[in-house]
């Protein structure tokens, strides 16, 4: 009598002293950040490296699990950040006790029944409408209303700025603007999807990128929205502020709500990951065409992956926007919000979500910390130079310092991409036999 061998047997699970040695040593680094800089400099350091671990999720989820290159995620960080303002910020009265809002209403009713009526225009072949015709009637169209729309907003947006300023927030507990954030990321990246999911992953970097500063440019320019270059501050917490609890105390309550923020996401992914949604995902993204012939969705799950990280990237954006209590749009940069984000998921090692909170945390501690050990070298060069050789400090020492960050991640950067180009950590391929 013969025995049937399993078809498939799991490898046994290695234990993870890889993982174990890295995160010590990243406790090692952050005891030392405390030692060095205070309680106070050094929580906030991990709040924001924690609202950083949440915008890196969101890209490991689209490039790691779905190998979608995303450029963009500095818009989708400013989107987030431009709910948690509008929905904390308290209600101006001035705007909403004026004819105002009836006036701009109005105008949004227009710009809806516009975009109602080119969306029509552009089925206009179902009703026997050569193509050529329908597509030039909705782009004649097109042109036409936003050329009338955006001279009635233009008049109304003048009067609430001078008038009202800008119009104000809602006066909501600021987590409802972290969730709408989201949301609101999340919707954008909808319709950016069934634009740009089709090109290539070289095109669609270029694209996503372009949208973001599409988005920057609007909320820059926006100043009945957002008041613009003169930003708006201060922000509520969803906890206990500084002026409550302390500086110390605020940032650490701070933390624990991100650190919970994370753990959940990170459980919700674990789990998503090792199902059978998570394994169609990766077969897509290691072979589209074999995907497709065993009858996948492809464009469906490409599309439900790049929704789900910009709605990680825009609770991330909002969370980091209330914490620095201040709505800059011209504070969202590309080096800060986007490059930064990358380099994180290709530290710790895109598809591994342990990896990408290692990477997050350890890069954001580089680059801050990278700049007062750069001006502190420079000051014991000087300081060398000036009693043994007689040279002359030079007098921005401090802006110096500053270039520094971009120099140690570019060398980061390199040196992993060397000699670790999975990242430190790199994603557990399950094998069978």
């Amino acid at each position: 009598m013969t025995t049937q061998r399993p078809d498939s047997v799991a490898t046994p699970s290695r234990f993870p002293l890889r993982e174990l040695a890295l995160f010590a040593a990243l406790l090692v680094a952050i005891l030392g950040v405390y030692a060095v800089m205070g309680m106070a400099y050094s929580t906030r350091m991990l709040v924001e490296a924690a609202c950083y671990a949440i915008l890196a999720l969101g890209l490991t989820i689209q490039w790691g699990y779905g190998g979608q290159f995303n450029a963009g995620v500095m818009g989708f960080v400013a989107l987030g950040g431009f709910c948690a303002m509008i929905f904390s910020v308290p209600v101006n009265d001035t705007f909403w006790q004026s004819e105002l809002p009836g006036e701009l209403g109005v105008v949004l009713l227009y710009v809806v029944a516009a975009g109602v009526l080119v969306f029509g225009a552009t089925r206009l072949d179902r009703l026997g409408f050569p193509r050529w015709l329908r597509t030039l009637i909705a782009i004649v169209l097109a042109v036409v209303l936003y050329l009338v729309v955006i001279s009635m907003l233009r008049e109304v947006t003048a009067e609430i700025e001078a008038q009202a300023g800008f119009v104000g927030g809602l006066g909501l507990p600021a987590w409802t603007g972290w969730i709408v954030g989201g949301a609101l990321a999340g919707v954008v990246g909808y319709f950016i999807g069934h634009i740009c999911l089709g090109l290539r992953s070289d095109y669609l970097a270029i694209a996503t990128l372009g949208i973001a500063e599409i988005i920057k440019a609007f909320l820059k320019n926006s100043d009945w929205l957002t008041r613009g270059t003169a930003t708006v501050s201060p922000l509520p917490w969803p906890t206990p502020g500084p002026s409550d609890l302390g500086f110390t105390l605020a940032r650490a309550v701070y933390l624990s709500i991100t650190a919970v923020m994370i753990a959940a996401i990170f459980f919700l992914l674990h789990r998503a990951y090792h199902a059978p949604w998570g394994r169609m995902v990766r077969a897509i993204r290691d072979n589209e065409i074999s995907a497709a012939a065993m009858g996948k969705d492809i464009n469906r799950r490409r599309l439900e992956i790049f929704v789900l990280g910009c709605i990680l990237m825009g609770i991330g954006g909002a969370a980091l926007t209330s914490f620095n209590s201040i709505f800059d749009p011209q504070g969202f940069l590309p080096l800060n919000h986007t490059f930064l984000v990358l380099v994180m998921v290709i530290l710790g090692g895109p598809g591994n979500n342990l990896g990408t909170i290692f990477g997050a945390v350890a890069v954001y501690i580089i680059w801050i910390m990278s700049e007062p050990l750069a001006l502190w070298l420079m000051e014991l060069i000087v300081a060398i130079g000036e009693g043994s050789f007689g040279w002359e400090a030079p007098g921005n020492l401090e802006s110096r310092a500053l270039q520094a960050r971009v120099f140690v991640i570019g060398l980061l950067i390199t040196v992993v991409l060397r000699f670790a180009p999975k990242g430190l950590l790199p994603e557990k391929v399950s094998h069978h036999r």
